[in-house]
């Protein structure tokens, strides 16, 4: 999808503030509001805005514990695997990868008992899964929400 400088510079200040106004968004880059309104919507049909959301604190809301799964899969239940741990409420994101593993997943939970139960009720529990390798998070330096230019 092609975009120019100024739909660069709409794109950089939306992703500091989705919640920027239309009138500051047109001031910031120099066009009218009914242009920056046009430019944003352009921007949504191509499919290079796929929509404006919150960014929640998963420790300030309750899910103190952050874990990272590597998780091998038998290749006729991929799919079934994948969209059966995408549905659960814990799993954050979830992604097929290449290399030695399956599928690398982010899961938030509030405490370490219940990523206890998590690996043991709803992980281990999943038909089709042959190996499961997981890292804690301790400290997050940086984290983001979709792409930033």
């Amino acid at each position: 999808m092609k975009y120019d400088e100024i739909d660069k510079k709409l794109l950089e200040v939306l992703s500091d503030d989705g919640r920027i106004s239309y009138v500051e968004l047109a001031e910031k880059v120099g066009l009218s509001r009914v242009a920056v309104k046009d430019r944003i919507q352009s921007l949504k049909e191509k499919g290079i805005i796929e929509k404006f959301s919150v960014v929640i604190n998963s420790e300030k809301a309750g899910k103190k514990v952050s874990a990272f799964f590597e998780v091998d899969v038998e290749p006729k239940q991929l799919q079934e695997v994948a969209q059966n741990l995408a549905d659960n409420p814990n799993v954050a994101s979830i992604y097929q990868m290449t290399g030695p593993s399956t599928l690398h997943m982010h899961v938030l939970v509030e405490d370490f008992q219940m990523l206890e139960v998590f690996i043991n009720n709803e992980l281990y529990a999943v038909e089709g899964i042959t190996r499961v390798e997981s890292s804690v998070i301790l400290k997050r330096f940086k984290s983001r929400n979709g792409y930033k230019l």
